[in-house]
């Protein structure tokens, strides 16, 4: 019997990261086009209102360089989670994006959380340590190919650039390593 996790392609593995990030640039084209700012949306640490941007926060990015620079590694890194992590994708999506924006909401300095950096964290950090933990040669692979490519965000878990959400990124990070633990491997078939 063949597991749903073996390695074969299908159209969701590019689909469903590019769906996702057309959205993203969509949101940013109705800003632009209508000249609407919508930061507000953002996650606003410790306030009541701030909460609905633990769902929106994520679509909304400040600038097309801020857009520019989430793009690529949601693209890459999504799209490696759909192919080599298929049976729990959406959950890490999902819980992803709760969890870092709450962790960002309870952690957060003053101002709006904007932009899917939370995200990126999440995924590469789920990538990285699902890999390490795995016994699976291709995830060790993948880890090692996530540590290359992506391995200099670490830094960006601390404070070292004003404007920039560390908070964010550090509540992705860890988030990302939690779903690392809960979720479990899946069998491939490598055959």
């Amino acid at each position: 019997m063949k597991s749903s996790a073996s390695f074969r392609f299908s159209p969701g593995v590019i689909g469903y990261p590019l769906l996702l990030v057309g959205f993203i640039w969509m949101v940013f084209w109705f800003e632009v086009r209508f000249d609407i700012r919508l930061n507000h949306w953002g996650v606003h640490p410790r306030s009541l209102l701030g909460i609905r941007g633990i769902l929106f926060g994520p679509f909304i990015h400040s600038s097309l360089e801020h857009l520019y620079q989430n793009t690529l590694p949601l693209i890459v890194l999504s799209t490696a989670l759909f192919y080599f992590y298929r049976t729990v994708a959406w959950r890490v999506l999902g819980l992803g994006l709760l969890f870092s924006g709450l962790g960002t909401w309870l952690l957060g300095t003053s101002g709006y959380h904007i932009g899917a950096s939370g995200v990126i964290y999440v995924l590469m950090s789920f990538i990285l340590f699902k890999g390490i933990l795995s016994t699976y040669f291709r995830l060790i692979a993948l880890s090692l190919t996530v540590v290359f490519l992506y391995g200099g965000m670490l830094w960006y878990v601390f404070p070292v650039k004003e404007q920039m959400s560390w908070e964010g990124h550090l509540s992705g990070l860890i988030v990302g390593f939690v779903l690392a633990l809960v979720f479990k491997t899946p069998n491939f078939n490598v055959s």
